[in-house]
């Protein structure tokens, strides 16, 4: 259980990381955020931003030579910078400052799972973070191809941090759907959900027993699957997240594990 905003909820689903509350204020598509600012304080509760924008420099001196995303000396080039903007809810002064970062990290514009493993090993040095990083690669690389271009990892990004609740519930469930036959089972959420436990689950207060990501899978389970069928599908993933308020304040916590 965590509290969030004076309620107690069941972060079972999808927990917080490194026992840091959640900010107060969600990001907005507000007028605030049409400003071409890189807002670090709101993009660095996110793992994987961190990682990618740790080389930048806290000022950005010369955005011209990033204008376009372009590279003459990586093995692949990104799409366009308006292209990008268009697909995602970033600025184009947030583009600029991740790609700039990205491409330090991998000159070659690709990253592939050892590479995964290695950021989440950073930030969870307590836990086994090996296992959660093979999920969440596989649910950006969704071409199977065994790495992640920048625009993938970009448009996945604009998804969890700024994207609606359905979009953010939709690529949930890209992610519980392990073999990506459209179906999440019993077994399916509970490698992920012993993996989030793996990876963070000794940060928690009081300290988590072995038994509880069976406890929360059986709970959960039993809610999303309505018509008894054995297998959770999109449509009953959305709509149980929707109407159960604590599930909803779970997925409020899920970028602190991405």
């Amino acid at each position: 259980m965590q509290q969030v905003d004076g309620k107690m909820v069941d972060g079972g689903m999808l927990g917080d990381a490194n026992g840091v509350e959640p900010a107060p204020g969600r990001v907005k598509n507000s007028g605030k955020w049409q400003k071409p600012r890189f807002s670090r304080k709101a993009l660095m509760k996110c793992c994987l931003v961190k990682w990618i924008i740790a080389s930048t420099q806290p000022q950005d001196k010369d955005d011209s030579s990033d204008s376009d995303l372009e590279l003459s000396t990586v093995r692949h080039q990104p799409e366009g910078l308006d292209q990008l903007q268009a697909q995602t809810k970033f600025t184009r002064k947030e583009l600029q400052s991740l790609y700039r970062g990205f491409k330090n990290e991998c000159p070659s514009g690709l990253v592939d799972e050892e590479t995964f493993k290695s950021i989440y090993s950073q930030f969870f040095p307590q836990g086994d973070a090996t296992t959660y990083a093979h999920f969440l690669f596989n649910a950006f690389d969704m071409d199977r191809s065994g790495s992640i271009r920048f625009e993938d990892f970009v448009i996945g990004l604009s998804v969890l941090l700024r994207g609606s609740v359905t979009e953010k519930l939709n690529w949930a469930f890209n992610l519980y759907d392990i073999n990506k036959d459209g179906y999440i089972t019993k077994e399916e959420m509970l490698a992920i959900m012993k993996s989030i436990y793996d990876m963070m689950g000794r940060y928690t207060y009081p300290c988590v027993r072995d038994d509880a990501p069976s406890e929360h899978v059986d709970k959960f389970f039993q809610k999303m699957d309505r018509n008894r069928d054995g297998v959770v599908t999109i449509e009953e993933f959305i709509e149980t997240c929707q109407k159960d308020e604590n599930i909803m304040n779970s997925m409020q916590l899920f970028e602190n594990v991405i």
